[in-house]
C-alpha cells in the first residue's frame, strides 16, 4: 500500500507544470527596436518588451507625451541560465557608453543609455560592470548612469507595432539599423566583444 501511494504521489507531481524562475531587468540603450533584438538573441532571455521609464509623464506614448522618459526594454530572463551580471555585460557591448546626446543616429533625451536598478542587490553589480567599462576606457568619459527603477510602461494600444518590430518588418529594421550606423560604432568601440 505504501509503495502504491508513493507511486501515485510521484506520478502526480511529475504531471504538475514546472514553473521556471524568471527575473527582469530594465535597460535603456537608444532605439528599443534594436535593444529588443539584441537581447532576444541572448540565451536564457525569454521575453523583451519595449517601453518607457524614467520620466514624469504617466502612460507615455511614442507619438505623445513621454517627457523625461527613456526608450527602454524590460528583459525577462532565467537566472539559472543567464545571470543579471551577464545581462549587464551584454548591455554594455550593445551601447555607446560615451554618447551624452543619445545613441548612434538617434539623439535626444529619450535615446540616452541607462541602467535602471530595481533593488539594492542589483546596484552593486551595475556599479561593478560600469567601473569595468571606465577602467577599460580610461581616456573616455562613461556617461551611462545607474538610476532607480520606477514604473516601466510597456508599448501598448495602437503603438504596439513597435513591439517585435525587427520580426514584423525585418527589411525596414535592417535598413534602419544599417543607416543608423549602430553596428559600425559598436565594432569601433568594442572590437571582437561587440555582439553584432
Amino acid at each position: 500500500m505504501k509503495n502504491t501511494l508513493a507511486s501515485l504521489f510521484l506520478s502526480a507531481t511529475l504531471l504538475l507544470p514546472l514553473t521556471a524562475r524568471a527575473d527582469t531587468a530594465v535597460l535603456a540603450g537608444g532605439c528599443f527596436w534594436c535593444m529588443e533584438k539584441d537581447f532576444e538573441s541572448l540565451h536564457g532571455v525569454s521575453e523583451v518588451v519595449s517601453g518607457f521609464t524614467g520620466g514624469t509623464a504617466e502612460n507615455p506614448t511614442y507619438r505623445g507625451d513621454h517627457t523625461g522618459h527613456y526608450e527602454a526594454v524590460e528583459i525577462t530572463y532565467d537566472p539559472e541560465i543567464v545571470s543579471y551580471k551577464d545581462i549587464l555585460d551584454h548591455f554594455w557591448v550593445n551601447i555607446d557608453p560615451f554618447d551624452a546626446r543619445g545613441q548612434f543616429c538617434d539623439k535626444g533625451p529619450e535615446y540616452l543609455s541607462a541602467i535602471f536598478v530595481a533593488n539594492e542587490s542589483e546596484r552593486p553589480l551595475a556599479e561593478q560592470t560600469r567601473q569595468a567599462v571606465v577602467d577599460r576606457f580610461p581616456d573616455q568619459t562613461v556617461v551611462t548612469p545607474i538610476l532607480p527603477l520606477d514604473t516601466f510602461y510597456p508599448i501598448k494600444g495602437n503603438e504596439i507595432g513597435h513591439q517585435d518590430f525587427y520580426k514584423k518588418s525585418p527589411i525596414r529594421y535592417k535598413a534602419y539599423r544599417f543607416s543608423c550606423g549602430r553596428d559600425r560604432r559598436l565594432q569601433a568601440i568594442w572590437g571582437d566583444d561587440a555582439t553584432v
